[in-house]
């Protein structure tokens, strides 16, 4: 949106809507004093706003007594418009779809229900909705209502879902055709070397494959999707959302929020106003989710090893942790003896996983069945070992976090294993709602959370505050946890 005002304004606008990255210290352009860290969201040059913020810019002039006139265009309508929905005829709506998961009838829970009626009367919302509350289901609602209820206010237009993997492109797909969509008519896939073009009115893409398209290519979407769109921070990522100038509906999906003020008010300028559809803590208290239970094993290594620690920087700490023989063979002893479906998370593929995968396959029984999957194996041979493991009962998959953290959902696991150390608040969340949702037999969750103990009296270790971070989201999210004390 346009927002006409007097020079000075626009300088308080720019100020109000400006700031600091987290980490903008440590980032190359900074130490290099080409930028002075900081994202401004409203653009002096041109007067620009993402149209998501217009809540907050009612915030910015009600104090300072400034009034704010709101133009309505006659094609794009006015930035607070909304959708008069009557829920009666969304819920007759639902009926009519007859939805089925795994060839049986499923129901629209209410948050879910709550969440669909929410996005549909603001045109534009963030969903944050926890792994396993059934967001996949959502978005099927919602873009079915889109094509079959509000499409052809500006021609007809399609749907554009937008993923961070090609993982979870096949994975969309699949839950499509799962809830009855007849997808080999309406759905195209673009990842990797698919075409661009289509006539089906749904188009799954993972955002490396579209970013760099003109804009007159996005025209023909009136409905734009981010799933997961905690991963909706970088230039390229506003960069498609600015050219769907033609998308009146616009929804993120999301897990999960980082906590940044920043990350956040980029979101809801892309998007539109944070919606919490509910929380894991709700899910499990109505046994819709898994109990889950917390195992930190803190790692304390040898005082000598400690006191010739020193002061190593960040990467050679990670480098000596994951080489470290000990902890990779307690890694792999835990792998092996946990009952039921385990997933071992790693970081690095080639000095960590790798090895970690063979020094576990080399020890497993020949009946046991070993997965080993990075972003070196392709989209389709990670789907097919998901759904092998959702049919097995003690399977072990070595995963790094970057494929398998974020989206993936896996019916039938037990237990995770934190193998590599991170204090992310969305990979940390992310990852723990993999072992969430409810296993063939009933049974509860566990996470091991492998911490590394290396200070030397005062002096602390990187790794070692990273988990005191991850304890603090723990506590946040109402999850019990023990810590248990393990000398290597």
């Amino acid at each position: 949106m346009r927002v006409e005002c007097d020079h000075g304004i626009a300088n308080e606008l720019s100020d109000f809507f400006s700031f600091y990255v987290p980490g903008y210290k440590f980032m190359p352009a900074y130490k290099n004093r080409v930028w002075d860290g900081k994202i401004r969201l409203f653009d002096v040059r041109t007067n620009e706003l993402p149209v998501g913020l217009f809540p907050f810019l009612r915030e910015f002039a009600k104090p300072r007594n400034y009034p704010v006139i709101v133009e309505h265009d006659k094609f794009y309508g006015s930035p607070d418009a909304t959708n008069g929905i009557n829920p009666d005829s969304v819920l007759e709506f639902i009926k009519n779809e007859q939805l089925m998961s795994r060839g049986s009838p499923i129901k629209v829970r209410d948050y879910q229900f709550e969440a669909i009626c929410e996005a549909l009367h603001k045109k534009r919302s963030v969903l944050v909705s926890p792994t396993g509350s059934g967001k996949s289901l959502i978005i099927y609602i919602l873009i079915k209502y889109y094509l079959g209820m509000l499409n052809g206010h500006r021609g007809s237009k399609k749907v554009l879902i937008i993923v961070p993997t090609t993982s979870l492109v096949q994975q969309m797909y699949n839950d499509f055709e799962d809830y009855g969509m007849l997808v080999e008519n309406g759905c195209h896939k673009i990842y990797s070397g698919k075409d661009k073009e289509t006539n089906k009115g749904v188009v799954i893409s993972t955002w490396q494959s579209i970013y760099k398209l003109p804009a007159k290519w996005f025209e023909k979407f009136g409905c734009v999707i981010g799933d997961e769109c905690h991963g909706f921070k970088s230039k390229s990522l506003t960069t498609i959302m600015n050219k769907c100038r033609e998308a009146e509906y616009r929804f993120g999906t999301t897990g999960t929020l980082d906590g940044t003020q920043t990350h956040e008010l980029v979101l809801q300028g892309l998007f539109g106003k944070i919606y919490n559809v509910t929380t894991t803590k709700k899910l499990q208290d109505n046994n819709t989710l898994s109990k889950l239970d917390i195992n930190i094993l803190l790692l304390t290594y040898p005082e000598k090893i400690r006191k010739e620690f020193g002061k190593k920087d960040y990467h050679d700490e990670l480098d000596f942790i994951v080489k470290h023989e000990g902890r990779n063979k307690l890694i792999k002893n835990l792998a092996l003896d946990l009952k039921g479906n385990t997933l071992v998370l790693f970081q690095y593929v080639e000095k960590h996983g790798k090895p970690l995968f063979e020094l576990i396959r080399n020890a497993a029984d020949d009946e046991r069945k070993i997965f080993y999957v990075s972003g070196q194996v392709e989209a389709s041979d990670r789907e097919v070992i998901r759904g092998i493991v959702e049919s097995q009962k003690n399977a072990v998959i070595v995963a790094s976090l970057g494929t398998f953290s974020t989206g993936i959902n896996i019916r039938n696991l037990h237990n995770i294993i934190f193998a590599s150390p991170s204090k992310s608040q969305v990979r940390v969340l992310q990852s723990i709602g993999r072992s969430l949702r409810k296993s063939d037999d009933g049974s509860d969750a566990t996470l091991y959370d492998i911490a590394d103990d290396l200070h030397w009296k005062l002096r602390r270790n990187f790794t070692l505050t990273h988990s005191e971070e991850r304890i603090k989201i723990y506590a946040k999210e109402q999850f019990s946890y023990k810590i248990h004390e393990v000398k290597l």
